[in-house]
């Protein structure tokens, strides 16, 4: 593993109404048309955390979305995640809860849908929660559960009438992540990647039906969050590892020790091949994945490494697909850190 060094100084920092709770994967991050306007958002308890901002700081708004239930209003569920899915006829802010999974327009003004958790199917002591959350394909977002079914939603492209179009059950663990493909899909690689708390992958290649394409059996360590990028797969590891496994086939391809505590956050940018972690360790990490042309190997650059002090990250995202620029979030943190190349 070679290294490339990248700088990045540290910008203004975004201030949230409430800190961010200690979730996997607990930043969102979507740009908007202008100039370099973007949206955040992060968990805290029964609420999410909506930020809008321009790139320098300015033009600073923020509002607090409670989660809901039809019917009843406020919801007493925790939220559990929620992200940004962009189709190319719409954009939906997914939240996902104890209670079920909410479909928002993507300033969270308007509840679209609304999916409850089959909670009476569940032994009383068993914690049911709906997390992972992306789009895929032209159409359809998927939603992972704590019982390890992926809930797959068609959804037009305007309009309320969201239908569950399919149900993935390849986990045996409760799902903890989800992403689609962010470059080119080799032939036969799939475009679409779920984890689990057991440390299980499944590669999916999605269509009217989804088909499995490879799956890397449980490792005992929860897989916490996943990227995909032109057939590749990286997964970050609850053991501090990053491995990259080739999509088609599910073979392991490289593996690096990343962090010295559990990796919470991956985060890819697809115009660079450029790779995100972060961790409890309070590192972050950004590297540079690529193809060898003579031998195909997958290769992995460490490019720069940014301690957020005295900082448990748990979300960590890019703000542009070159991937030079970048957001952190960390528990019981009343901010957003913003970080670009120099």
């Amino acid at each position: 593993m070679a290294a490339a060094v990248t700088e990045y100084r540290r910008e203004q920092s975004l201030p949230l109404p409430g800190s961010s709770a200690a979730l996997f994967n607990n930043l969102s991050v979507l740009r908007l048309p202008g100039p370099q306007l973007q949206r955040f958002s992060a968990v805290h308890g029964r609420s999410l955390s909506l930020l809008s901002a321009a790139a320098a700081g300015l033009g600073l708004s923020h509002r607090q979305l409670p989660a809901r239930e039809p019917g009843t209003g406020v919801s007493a569920a925790l939220l559990t995640q929620a992200a940004w899915c962009v189709l190319p006829s719409r954009v939906l802010l997914v939240l996902t809860s104890q209670k079920g999974i909410q479909m928002y327009e993507a300033d969270g003004s308007v509840l679209v849908y609304w999916h409850t958790l089959d909670v009476a199917e569940h032994p009383p002591a068993e914690a049911v929660f709906a997390r992972g959350i992306a789009a895929a394909g032209e159409r359809f977002i998927c939603v992972g559960t704590s019982s390890g079914p992926v809930l797959v939603f068609d959804v037009p492209p305007k309009g309320t009438n969201v239908t569950v179009s399919e149900v993935l059950e390849q986990h045996g663990a409760a799902v903890t992540d989800i992403a689609a493909e962010q470059g080119q899909v080799p032939d036969g690689a799939g475009d679409l990647v779920s984890a689990d708390d057991a440390g299980t992958l499944c590669v999916w290649s999605t269509g009217e039906e989804f088909r499995l394409v490879s799956k890397v059996p449980a490792c005992g360590c929860t897989c916490s969050s996943v990227a995909l990028w032109h057939g590749t797969v990286a997964a970050g590891f609850g053991n501090g590892q990053i491995r990259l496994y080739e999509a088609a086939s599910g073979r392991l391809r490289a593996q690096v020790n990343a962090h010295a505590r559990w990796i919470n956050a991956l985060d890819l940018a697809p115009e660079t091949g450029k790779l995100l972690s972060g961790a409890e360790d309070s590192f972050v990490h950004i590297w540079k994945l690529s193809r060898n042309p003579d031998t195909d190997d997958v290769e992995i650059q460490h490019c720069h490494a940014e301690c957020v002090p005295d900082t448990q990250v748990c979300g960590a995202r890019f703000c542009d697909p070159e991937g030079n620029s970048f957001a952190v979030t960390g528990y019981d943190v009343s901010e957003i850190f913003r970080y670009s190349r120099v």
